[in-house]
């Protein structure tokens, strides 16, 4: 039987191995820049849900699935994650197809801040004065991008409210993680199917034109999209809430990392401000949950 410092460092392993994956995602997306946006979402979604369906077989939670189904309260809130996972991930693609990973960077950095916003205006939760410090901070950085680039960075805006409300509603539906995932998929997946099958149809597939090395990729979209799922959902269970905190900012900076050092996307004197906003409102917002976290001291009686 493992003690508790073996879990923790399976946990610090599940969680590096999550986020990881997720940082690096860009390197997958670059390679199939070839194939359209929408084919590429429609890939993901049809090859997860297969990969989804052989994992809960496996573990035996179908019976799950199809209960989650049954629910009508359920399948409400799932219906609505499963357009916003939809959206976020359309509008990730899309971002690093188009050479702005930047901004899908500085986006999962504000996502926190835009989880801790939602719960306010939905759930009338209230803001600790360094929290209001941090939205400051990140409206900043979020004004001076939108300066610099002459335009409001959607791109960022999109993916930090899509996910924000997406983790909301997935607080809410009574499932866990991989079930969700899976029922979202399978409401997508009819309508993904009937897109790629239009797209070999009418000639327009990239899987078909592609090539062998295309076609192989496009069939790993499942894996890369389930793998560091199965991995956070391990790491969730082993490790505090705090851990968890710090770790969901590894995935932003190396997509940052890449962005700068891998792919040369500008980083201009506007960018270096605004991220340098955002960098600070992360800082207030990381120290803010673990001081608030942190156990009360013991007093001897």
């Amino acid at each position: 039987m493992h003690g508790p410092r073996h879990e923790h460092r399976r946990g610090l392993f599940y969680g590096l191995a999550a986020y990881g994956a997720w940082g690096v995602f860009p390197i997958y997306l670059k390679a199939v820049r070839t194939v359209p946006v929408f084919e590429v979402l429609c890939h993901r979604i049809v090859w997860a849900l297969v990969v989804l369906a052989v994992v809960t077989a496996v573990r035996g939670e179908m019976g799950a699935v199809v209960a989650a189904l049954r629910d009508g309260r359920a399948l409400l809130v799932l219906s609505g994650s499963t357009v916003l996972i939809a959206v976020n991930w359309l509008v990730y693609i899309f971002s690093v197809s188009h050479a702005r990973i930047l901004e899908s960077s500085l986006g999962y950095y504000i996502n926190p801040l835009v989880s801790v916003l939602l719960g306010i205006v939905l759930l009338g939760e209230r803001l600790t004065p360094l929290m209001k410090a941090a939205v400051v901070a990140a409206a900043a950085g979020v004004t001076w991008l939108a300066v610099d680039l002459a335009q409001v960075p959607w791109i960022s805006l999109v993916l930090a409210f899509s996910f924000g409300t997406y983790g909301l509603l997935r607080k809410i539906a009574p499932v866990g993680a991989l079930i969700g995932l899976t029922v979202e998929t399978l409401l997508l997946a009819p309508f993904a199917a009937a897109y790629l099958g239009w797209a070999v149809s009418h000639g327009r597939s990239g899987f078909v034109s592609g090539g062998p090395g295309i076609r192989a990729l496009l069939l790993f979209a499942g894996p890369v999209t389930v793998v560091p799922l199965l991995c956070f959902a391990a790491a969730a269970r082993r490790l505090p809430l705090s851990t968890m905190g710090f770790l969901q900012y590894l995935s932003p900076t190396l997509q940052f990392l890449l962005a700068v050092a891998v792919y040369g996307e500008k980083f201009s004197r506007g960018r270096a401000g605004a991220f340098a906003c955002i960098w600070v409102a992360v800082a207030i917002f990381a120290y803010d949950s673990v001081r608030r976290r942190a156990p009360e001291p013991v007093v001897d009686a």
